[in-house]
């Protein structure tokens, strides 16, 4: 049987300060982070899951998340990317993503991140207007986010994702398009453009902001995706932009139902072993101090049931705009197609799914409306 790719993501949970939006497995710093503890205890949990396991398939990306994982040391990630590739082999060509936020940016520091073998950046900007900033509990100023960008660029990061929100409070309906032109200006090669959502177990859940309503945040997304191509950058998924060749490999790893494992406090995983009943989703301790105290902890591991596959595959897949064909999924899935039925049928009867090149996608009408193409996928 043919594994699919295999991916690594590392989550490093400590950033400056919890912003009320996020809902990510995030703590902010109240004394000095214990890096190399926990470098020791990464490089331990993925001997536990390559045994666990038995993988020898060699690693295509790396994506190292957070938190805001720029707070550590170059000599940390050394130590964590040479422990890697003594205990699973990496392919020649590896994407290495590092999450960075303005603010923790040094030219010396990022310089060095680079000679690690770091060949990818992704910026926290958000927004470049202090005013919106401010409301999203943002610790860097637009003046520190432009800086940021010069500084990775100097530093040799020909690779760079810039993360922009919209529908953001207070916002103007130029907002966005302004904070778009500036990114645009600053020469990366990957946009991430999504909308600010109110996460469960958030402060701005707890205490929502008042938002643009619906029909402003289509049309600004609508606006923004069209200087975003007239500007050369595609979009390849829902809120993922790209110049020629500069897509995030990991992600599309994730979405194409690639395998990952997930090292880390509150980090995730997806391991196939036999098709079609072996497909793990594992998962971490979320508390760093749980997770620091008990080494041998493996975490916690659930199968995928087969009633749950062809939903787990299409809420990826469709996600980008080339969508799957029918020998990708039985390839990934080990299902027959008519798993897929009568829900495909009925996406397609209703316009959200079209067929063409041998391929299954979402039209237009269905991108705007994922959630209900995937309701119908539901067992």
């Amino acid at each position: 049987m043919n594994l699919p790719p295999l991916s690594l993501y590392i989550h490093i949970p400590w950033c400056i300060k919890k912003c009320p939006y996020c809902d990510f497995n995030s703590h902010a710093v109240k004394v000095d982070t214990p890096e190399r503890a926990y470098i020791e205890a990464l490089l331990q949990d993925l001997a536990r899951d390559l045994a666990t396991y038995a993988i020898s398939r060699p690693v295509n990306s790396i994506f190292i998340g957070g938190g805001t994982p720029s707070l550590f040391s170059p000599e940390s990630f050394g130590r964590l990317l040479d422990g890697i590739a003594c205990q699973v082999p990496l392919a020649d060509a590896v994407e290495i993503t590092l999450e960075a936020n303005p603010g923790t940016f040094e030219s010396h520091k990022f310089a060095e991140f680079r000679s690690l073998g770091i060949n990818r950046l992704s910026i926290g900007v958000q927004s470049f207007q202090d005013g919106l900033l401010a409301k999203l509990g943002r610790v860097h100023s637009s003046k520190e986010a432009i800086r940021a960008v010069e500084i990775a660029h100097r530093a040799g990061f020909d690779n760079i994702n810039l993360d922009l929100m919209f529908g953001l409070p207070g916002a103007s309906a130029s907002c966005s398009q302004e904070d778009l032109q500036v990114a645009i200006d600053l020469e990366p090669g990957h946009i991430s453009f999504y909308q600010l959502t109110l996460e469960p177990n958030t402060y701005f859940h707890k205490f929502p902001p008042v938002l643009p309503d619906d029909e402003a945040v289509f049309l600004i997304q609508k606006a923004g995706q069209k200087l975003l191509a007239g500007c050369g950058y595609q979009q390849y998924e829902i809120s993922a932009y790209s110049q020629t060749g500069r897509e995030c490999r990991h992600n599309l790893n994730y979405w194409q139902f690639g395998d990952y494992l997930g090292i880390g406090a509150g980090a995730h995983g997806k391991i196939t072993g036999a098709l079609p009943g072996q497909i793990m989703r594992t998962h971490k301790p979320k508390s760093p101090e749980q997770y620091l105290q008990d080494s041998h902890a493996n975490g916690g591991a659930d199968a995928v049931t087969l009633g749950d596959l062809p939903l787990e595959f299409v809420m990826n897949h469709l996600r980008l705009r080339k969508g799957f064909s029918v020998a990708h999924y039985q390839a990934m899935t080990g299902l027959d197609p008519s798993t897929l039925e009568p829900a495909l049928s009925g996406c397609m009867a209703q316009g959200l799914i079209d067929y063409g090149h041998g391929r299954y996608f979402c039209s237009p009408k269905g991108w705007d409306f994922l959630n209900t193409v995937l309701q119908n996928f539901v067992a």
